[in-house]
């Protein structure tokens, strides 16, 4: 009898473990920047890039993402002067808003 508490006991210990894990696992499967970006393609690449420049007004479009975490798609532009603007757009290439990448100038000494 003492035999099979120890055999039940020790494969509940298992399962609790395994499941501890398992929700690890899960939690960490949902963190936004452990998935690999997806780059905006055909008609929609087009239409995304042609809202970002508009709105912009300059540039050359350098990257892009589907599923981004301030829109459904974020346009990566570089300026003429070389800076950096991420153009974010909903599902139907409106432009929500923008972020420009501060380089902190002066610093390199």
């Amino acid at each position: 009898m003492k035999k099979s508490t120890w055999t039940i006991g020790g494969a509940a210990a298992v399962i609790v473990l395994a499941g501890g894990g398992g929700v690890a696992l899960a939690a960490a499967g949902d963190d936004e920047d452990a998935r690999p970006d997806v780059a905006i393609t055909g008609d929609a690449l087009e239409q995304a890039s042609e809202a970002a420049l508009a709105h912009l007004g300059e540039g050359e479009v350098t990257d892009t993402e589907v599923g981004d975490e301030e829109g459904y798609y974020e346009v990566e532009v570089t300026l003429d002067d070389g800076g950096q603007v991420d153009v974010h757009l909903d599902e139907d290439f409106t432009v929500l808003g923008d972020e420009r990448d501060e380089e902190e100038s002066g610093d390199d000494d």
